[in-house]
């Protein structure tokens, strides 16, 4: 099950721990605006992992070495779902990360996604959000991201929760060796 609760905690944690150990002085504006970019490349980075979009290309889906495409992809959907948390969290907006179990189930049920305008659907709104401080975009963004993992990706919460507490120890042990 997915505790999104728990992940936004480790988050925001991981996100002090960089800030102390890089001795990292920003105002809260840097900082959100960090966020926000690091947010953006990282949904690129999705799109362009999945390759959907690719309609030239007979086999879609990258994929790192010892990896299959759907795990290369989750990687990168988590990292994605980290920036998400940490903006809530820097936009004091975590109250939007709140979903019960029956409502993460029902982000899975529904017609197939159009990836494409899903995908542009959450840029746009995260955008606005930014430049218009309009949390509801912020939420909407949200449910349609974790939308798109777990019904247009097909991953599971167990899958979600398990691989961003992997990239976690990944990224804590990076840091501990000067990444």
């Amino acid at each position: 099950m997915l505790d999104l609760a728990m992940l936004l905690r480790e988050s925001i944690d991981f996100d002090q721990q960089v800030h102390t150990a890089k001795g990292l002085r920003w105002s809260r504006e840097q900082s959100l605006w960090n966020a926000y970019m690091a947010l953006d490349v990282e949904l690129a980075e999705v799109a362009n992992t999945s390759e959907w979009f690719k309609v030239w290309k007979e086999h879609r889906g990258k994929h790192n070495p010892g990896q299959t495409p759907h795990e290369t992809l989750l990687e990168e959907y988590v990292d994605a779902l980290d920036f998400f948390l940490l903006i809530f969290h820097k936009q004091q907006w975590t109250h939007l990360t709140v979903l019960t179990p029956e409502e993460l189930d029902q982000l899975k049920q529904g017609p197939a996604l159009d990836l494409t305008k899903t995908y542009l659907g959450i840029k746009s709104m995260v955008l606005s959000s930014l430049k218009e401080h309009r949390q509801g975009d912020f939420g909407h963004a949200w449910h349609l991201f974790l939308t798109l993992g777990l019904r247009g990706f097909d991953f599971t919460q167990d899958e979600i929760q398990n691989a961003y507490q992997a990239k976690r120890e990944v990224n804590l042990h990076r840091q501990e060796n000067d990444y």
